[in-house]
């Protein structure tokens, strides 16, 4: 995994509608991650929440898809740590949100009924809240890249 750029834009340019959430369910983690629907906050409240910050920091990550998991693990555990910085330097609620489905374990619990190994890292994902990714970059699906973003303040 590597950074390609990570991009401040206001959040007046992020959409945020049902369209994302209504295609996580043909996705095979649906309902069976905790940074998914139906445990991820709808796109309406997702709506009102991203409305009360000011700007984001999006971020592009190249990965090798030969070896997506960990790839997109080590993308994860950036944007966690990114929004710990953030937080650290006086950014109170910022708060990630993952590229798609959390996979902070090889194995995970949740899907088993059982808790989440790690709640206070789990994060939704951009989709699953509803923000539509396209709006705010090109999809170019020749790349193997996922994006990530946080919110800021």
């Amino acid at each position: 995994m590597r950074v390609l750029w990570e991009r401040e834009i206001d959040t007046s340019e992020i959409v945020v509608s049902p369209r994302p959430v209504w295609k996580c369910r043909t996705c095979a983690m649906y309902g069976k991650r905790p940074s998914c629907p139906p445990y991820a906050p709808d796109w309406k409240e997702a709506r009102e929440w991203v409305g009360h910050f000011k700007r984001a920091v999006l971020v592009k990550f190249s990965i090798d898809m030969e070896d997506f998991e960990n790839e997109k693990r080590k993308a994860i555990l950036y944007l966690l740590k990114r929004e710990t910085e953030l937080f650290r330097e006086g950014k109170l609620y910022a708060m990630a949100l993952f590229p798609g489905s959390c996979n902070l374990c090889n194995d995970c619990p949740f899907e088993r009924g059982e808790a989440c190994r790690f709640p206070t890292k789990v994060r939704p994902s951009i989709d699953a809240i509803g923000i539509e990714l396209g709006k705010l970059v090109k999809i170019d699906f020749s790349e193997s890249v996922l994006y990530g973003m946080i919110l800021v303040e």
